[in-house]
């Protein structure tokens, strides 16, 4: 099979690839995506890539190597976010996350775009990783899920507790995010985090992502979400439950992957291709 990373495939028997503007309805707001579609008559796997706080990294060259090792892949921006209607909220991001994945296996949609609903992965990075992992968990049709310098919002509400210094990083390094989002401000986050507590803490889902392959990447040098609080901690308690289907990494790189993109594409491909590659059910 020709390289992702290097080749881009053709199909002799048509339909070309395309690249797609699609929209999505979440509570009255209407978001845009963009989906990557690879050539071939499908149905095509499907892989939504779901983007941080607030959205600088957005992961087309991720998008565009999935669609070149045969995944639909879809791109989004929440509400709140990047010119969307709406307001931001940590909740929201959540619920616009479960409504795409939900619709992109809806028959009408999985039909016009000729995607297969029973092979769809969610893989986020940042906030978003948070988001494809809690994703996952509330959704069993989700058949592989993948965090890449997830950031987990249960235990950074745990360390806002008993930590005031830590509340008020988090106070200040949000606040100098804001420019991209609408209806909200960093108390307003921290003390939604806060509210949610445990509830949103990600080793809790492991008795739910038990029956799943999970990915877990770490990057080492990165001060944003640090392996050793947001990532190892995971692994272990993973390990623990268990979760039999997963695999984890740390690789030597800053919050963004800024110098292991390609590394984290061969990455991502290989577990989707183990995953998500078998014959249309």
């Amino acid at each position: 099979m020709p390289d992702p990373l290097v080749t881009d495939p053709v199909h002799p028997g048509g339909p070309a690839a395309r690249t797609v503007p699609v929209t999505f309805q979440s509570a009255g707001t209407t978001l845009l995506g963009v989906l990557h579609l690879p050539p071939g008559p499908g149905p095509h796997p499907v892989v939504v890539l779901l983007h941080g706080f607030p959205g600088h990294e957005r992961n087309f060259d991720l998008a565009q190597a999935a669609r070149r090792a045969g995944y639909a892949a879809l791109v989004f921006h929440y509400r709140g976010s990047w010119g969307m209607g709406g307001s931001w909220s940590w909740a929201h991001v959540l619920e616009d996350a479960a409504h795409v994945v939900a619709r992109l296996r809806e028959p009408g949609t999985a039909g016009v775009h000729a995607l297969d609903p029973d092979r769809l992965a969610v893989v986020g990075h940042s906030l978003g990783g948070f988001a494809a992992l809690m994703t996952a968990a509330s959704d069993p049709g989700v058949a592989a899920v993948g965090s890449v310098a997830g950031f987990d919002l249960g235990t950074a509400a745990a360390a806002c507790r008993t930590d005031p210094a830590a509340r008020a990083a988090y106070l200040e390094d949000w606040a100098g995010e804001l420019l991209p989002l609408h209806g909200t401000g960093a108390r307003a986050l921290v003390a939604e985090m806060e509210a949610a507590g445990d509830s949103w803490s990600l080793a809790r889902l492991a008795p739910r992502l038990a029956t799943r392959p999970v990915l877990l990447i770490g990057t080492g040098r990165d001060p944003v979400t640090p392996a050793d609080t947001h990532h190892r901690p995971l692994v272990e308690a993973y390990r623990a439950h268990p979760v039999p289907g997963l695999e984890h990494h740390v690789l030597d790189t800053d919050h963004a992957l800024s110098d292991h993109r390609v590394a984290l594409a061969r990455r991502v491909i290989d577990f989707l291709d183990r995953h998500l590659k078998g014959a249309p059910r």
